[in-house]
């Protein structure tokens, strides 16, 4: 990998505009998609305001419960407990992520990967004590 990087840096120097061509050839496809895909998305998002029916009436705005009408406030508050319990799991989600790829290759990735991972490790279990010490942890 690393003399991929040594090859095209020394041919750049060589042939500038080929160097730049070459990493144009192989993001052309991508940029492609991602133009294609948005402008999916558009001619879907503008047929269906098109085309859908659309009225307003009083039955329409009201709130839809099992098909009952709503008893009390239809608008609840919620916590924040909530979202701070989806954002440490995203945190801790995004850790087993990165650690089974690395796990896997664990024995051809050297020292200095381990000690990056472990730093890694370190940083999210200070998160976790930091929010254990200022109660996000405990449910009331």
């Amino acid at each position: 990998m690393l003399a991929f990087y040594e090859t095209s840096l020394s041919e750049s120097w060589k042939r500038p505009g080929q160097a730049l061509k070459g990493l144009l050839d192989n993001y052309t496809a991508v940029f492609l998609a991602g133009i294609l895909g948005s402008l999916l998305v558009l001619v879907a998002l503008l047929t269906s305001r098109l085309l859908a029916p659309f009225s307003r009436s009083a039955a329409k705005a009201t709130p839809y419960e099992c098909g009952m009408l709503p008893m009390g406030r239809v608008r609840t508050q919620m916590q924040v407990r909530y979202y701070l319990f989806a954002i440490l799991f995203l945190i801790f989600d995004v850790e087993a992520v990165f650690l089974f790829p690395w796990a896997v290759t664990f024995v051809g990735v050297g020292k200095a990967a381990f000690y990056e991972m472990v730093l890694f490790i370190a940083v999210l279990f200070g998160g976790l004590v930091y929010a254990w010490k200022k109660g996000v942890l405990q449910w009331r």
